[in-house]
């Protein structure tokens, strides 16, 4: 009894497999769409099709960029996100309406009058949801073209797409409009398939790539007072870039006054320090957003979301900053 329990103890720690074996690794079923995205990234044609596209695109976004309409194509502060994910789903919504359209009038009943009414609501659909692509393609490349690098080349490809299943459906409507329905069923389910991928790709830069998104939504802390910067450091009108508790702060003086925002822009990441400051206005050096440094609001998009603003106080020669805190606990304070 002894030596079988020796033998199962032994068993329990020795290895089963030769010395080989090790960990199995990831599931190719995990990790496909990590191989397509970065050689999608790397394609040569993408890449220059980019530097064209936006030699064209990004003078005219450069020179229009102050105009109202430009940000609330972005959605800005007023929506609090982009506009463009909210549109993209009108067209889907249309065009999906109208295939389940086709397939009912495929496998339904063959009586014509079953035939023409389907196929009208099909088509009304199908041209409504052109119509709803437009103003997405229009939001869509106004919010494409404050991208960068590998982000911008993607979603390039995404836009590729959409254009794509766009014009598969006009196709389509076209043929519905010139009786020809075997041909709108088959344009129409291409439609759809292109735009499915296409809102794959969209749904990889937004969720594994976090664009467009706020950079700065999970930052906190630190939970008290913590000294940031020498107070002689910082002469008047001027900004520096501190790390406290590991979260990166924007400090400025301005008319005699100490205030700290959180430094990553929300929009994308950059380092507002870097940025310009006039009349308690810094401007993001990557794509130009505006934010009211006293409370952290937004002057100018294309940033959704404002800036975080940490108190700060002067003590004993040092500036100190520290993060937000709930109600409770300024009451305590």
């Amino acid at each position: 009894m002894a030596g079988t329990d020796r033998q199962m103890r032994a068993g329990a720690a020795a290895p089963t497999g030769g010395p080989t074996d090790g960990p199995a690794g990831p599931s190719p079923l995990a990790t496909w769409h990590q191989k397509v995205f970065a050689a999608v990234e790397k394609w040569p044609w993408l890449s220059s099709l980019n530097d064209n596209v936006s030699g064209v695109t990004q003078p005219l976004y450069d020179r229009y960029r102050d105009n109202l309409a430009v940000e609330l194509m972005h959605g800005g502060r007023w929506a609090g996100h982009s506009v463009h994910a909210a549109l993209s789903d009108l067209p889907i919504g249309f065009w999906s309406g109208a295939l389940v359209l086709d397939v009912v009038d495929v496998l339904g009943e063959k009586r014509s009058s079953r035939r023409a009414g389907s196929g009208d609501a099909a088509a009304t659909l199908s041209a409504a949801g052109l119509v709803a692509a437009a103003a997405t393609v229009a939001t869509g490349v106004t919010d494409w073209t404050v991208s960068d690098g590998a982000d911008r080349r993607v979603g390039l490809f995404h836009g590729l797409l959409n254009l794509t299943g766009t014009a598969l459906q006009a196709a389509s409507l076209a043929a519905r409009l010139g009786g020809r329905r075997g041909t709108a069923h088959g344009l129409g389910l291409a439609s759809m398939a292109v735009t499915a991928a296409a809102g794959f790709v969209g749904g990889h830069l937004v969720q594994g790539r976090a664009v467009m998104v706020n950079r700065v939504a999970t930052t906190t802390g630190p939970r008290s007072w913590v000294r940031a910067l020498p107070e002689p450091e910082l002469a008047e009108g001027t900004s520096a870039h501190v790390v406290v508790e590991g979260r990166q702060i924007m400090l400025h003086r301005a008319d005699e006054q100490v205030y700290a925002l959180d430094d990553l822009c929300s929009h994308a990441g950059a380092l507002l320090s870097r940025g310009e400051v006039t009349d308690c206005i810094v401007t993001c050096p990557l794509h130009e957003s505006r934010f009211d440094i006293r409370d952290g609001h937004i002057v100018r998009g294309p940033a959704h979301h404002p800036q975080p603003a940490l108190p700060t106080r002067v003590r004993n020669g040092w500036i100190e900053v520290r993060g937000s805190q709930p109600a409770s606990r300024r009451a305590r304070n």
